[in-house]
């Protein structure tokens, strides 16, 4: 991924940004053309591995093995007028987050690993008042629905991240940016403009 210096973001705020944003694509080679699949992904404590599982239909995972794959996961982006600088001598743009996760894929054969992670999956996503529990569905449906995916996991051998927030421009424009993107009731001008004024707070 292009990086200008402005825009890098340590390891640690890259890890925090695949776990805000967990929904990711995998990009991989098959049967020699670039494939994609879009799926959650849960990043393990030790922040070594990424857990996903296929639907078993899906063909990406039967050539995936002795291959390095890559992950993309999306943060908050948004639309940036030059309306809202202090001059007319400027151009559009977009602001965003982005992580770049390169790695090698593991299928998982083992039942209790392939359960670990699928219940590590649902705790993230539900409630924490949700009534529902992996281990309280009946065994043998759940054992019929797990025939239908393969569980997988992807060694991290590198990681790089990149906020593109204005940082490249003065503080007096990223403020009045972030006026403007507080104005727009949708999450992602929100959520950009949060990160725009912690960048301007340190």
């Amino acid at each position: 991924m292009y990086i200008p210096k402005h825009f890098k973001i340590s390891e640690e705020e890259a890890f925090t940004i695949i776990k805000e944003n967990s929904f990711a694509t995998l990009f991989s080679q098959h049967n020699g053309q670039p494939f994609a699949t879009h799926l959650p992904l849960i990043l393990n404590r030790e922040n070594t591995y990424l857990y996903g599982h296929f639907a078993r239909p899906n063909p990406q995972w039967k050539d995936i093995l002795d291959q390095t794959v890559l992950v993309i996961f999306h943060g908050p982006h948004c639309y940036i007028s030059p309306s809202w600088y202090e001059t007319n001598k400027a151009v559009p743009t977009w602001n965003y987050t982005a992580v770049h996760v390169y790695g090698e894929v593991e299928l998982i054969e083992d039942e209790n690993e392939l359960m670990g992670s699928l219940e590590d999956m649902v705790l993230k996503y539900e409630a924490p008042d949700s009534t529902y529990n992996l281990q309280e569905i009946d065994p043998e449906f759940l054992a019929g629905m797990n025939k239908g995916v393969q569980g997988f996991k992807i060694k991290i051998n590198r990681i790089e991240g990149k906020a593109k927030l204005s940082q490249n421009h003065s503080r007096q424009r990223q403020e009045l940016i972030v006026n403007q993107l507080e104005q727009i009731p949708n999450t992602d001008e929100h959520q950009n403009s949060a990160l725009m004024k912690e960048n301007l707070n340190r």
